[in-house]
């Protein structure tokens, strides 16, 4: 189960792997990709594909988040080994998880959002690792 396409989103805040509390008010256009576990083969696929892809979400103006229920010291380790170059949000008391309907027992299930001020525009449940950021690019073009 995941949020419906037209559901609020409200702001909210979280650490991340540099110790910062990343203040998410959803204005603008923002990609929040959950992901299972930091440094697996999966989803570090999916974390260097959105590593990538980048400097074409900020040419676009788009904001993105990984989200898992690592810890601080589990995302930096990640974030350090693959050169991860956006925040990776800590969600241990799986708050965001159940904000966003996002299965999270024993760890965050794969789903990705796109938020456009403060509503979802996008929920992907059946997401393909390999690639991903550049298939949430693609979305996000043709949403735009």
């Amino acid at each position: 189960m995941v949020l419906h396409v037209g559901a609020k989103v409200e702001p909210m805040e979280a650490p991340s792997q540099d110790g910062r509390t990343h203040k998410l008010d959803f204005q603008g256009v923002t990609v929040l990709y959950f992901y299972p576990k930091d440094d697996t083969p999966g989803c570090t696929k999916e974390a260097c594909s959105f590593r990538d892809s980048l400097p074409e979400f900020i040419d676009r103006g788009v904001r993105v988040f990984g989200v898992s229920t690592d810890s601080v010291e589990s995302h930096q380790t990640f974030a350090l080994k693959y050169s991860l170059n956006f925040p990776l949000l800590v969600d241990k008391d799986r708050a965001i998880c159940k904000a966003f309907d996002v299965p999270a027992v024993p760890s965050a299930k794969r789903v990705t959002y796109i938020i456009a001020d403060g509503i979802v525009v996008y929920a992907d449940p059946a997401v393909r690792a390999e690639g991903h950021g550049a298939d949430i690019l693609k979305k996000i073009d043709e949403l735009t």
